[in-house]
């Protein structure tokens, strides 16, 4: 089985670190969707990072759908999200926060990295960037009211961790960490773990 992708990728790195908690083996390629198009194109001509090769030959991609297919196959005990529906939607809710504020942090980076800087469109930059910030804000606001699950991350504490790290990585200068105090707080904790140390951002 391999992992496709670059670890500065969200992610790529949410996959990792989840495979790893589900007990998961797993080979990590660590390949651009730019500097090494061709070689992952031949993997998988979409060039979506993460790309998951399974060892039938089967290609999945999307970091959301590899970690659903792997929730599946696991043990009720080994799980990363609650099965009891209500926790099951609370947990989403704060997952679709953390993916949005992904999905806004990579849509300003690349509108600043891949656009040229004249075709540059400074109304969609201060949308997406108000977005971001909402999205932001609610999540500081739920991580600030939940309690640590304990020693083992869930799929929530673990997205919202890798998802700050990026923020902080790609955007510190918009997504300010003293303004979310219960997000930085989480992704500086998990990111002091073994755990999260074997798959680093940068």
């Amino acid at each position: 089985m391999k992992l496709i992708g670059m670890l500065d990728s969200p992610y790529v790195r949410r996959v990792a670190i989840s495979l790893d908690l589900l007990g998961i083996e797993f080979e990590h390629a660590p390949l651009s969707v730019f500097s090494t198009f061709e070689e992952f194109s031949r993997i998988n001509p979409v060039v979506k990072a993460p790309t998951l090769l399974l060892d039938d030959g089967s290609v999945l991609m999307d970091s959301t759908l590899i970690i659903d297919y792997f929730e599946t196959l696991s043990s009720p005990g080994s799980k990363l999200l609650p099965s009891q529906p209500q926790a099951l939607a609370r947990a989403l809710s704060t997952l679709g926060l953390a993916l949005a504020a992904c999905e806004k942090t990579v849509q300003i980076v690349y509108e600043h990295n891949l656009r040229p800087a004249e075709k540059l469109h400074q109304p969609w930059v201060e949308r997406v960037t108000r977005q971001l910030l909402a999205a932001c804000a609610e999540l500081d606001k739920q991580l600030a009211a939940q309690a640590s699950h304990g020693v083992r991350p869930d799929q929530v504490e673990v997205t919202c961790a890798v998802a700050w790290s990026f923020m902080q990585l790609m955007l510190p200068d918009v997504v300010k960490a003293s303004d979310f105090p219960a997000i930085n707080a989480h992704a500086a904790r998990l990111e002091q773990t073994d755990l999260f140390k074997r798959y680093p951002i940068a």
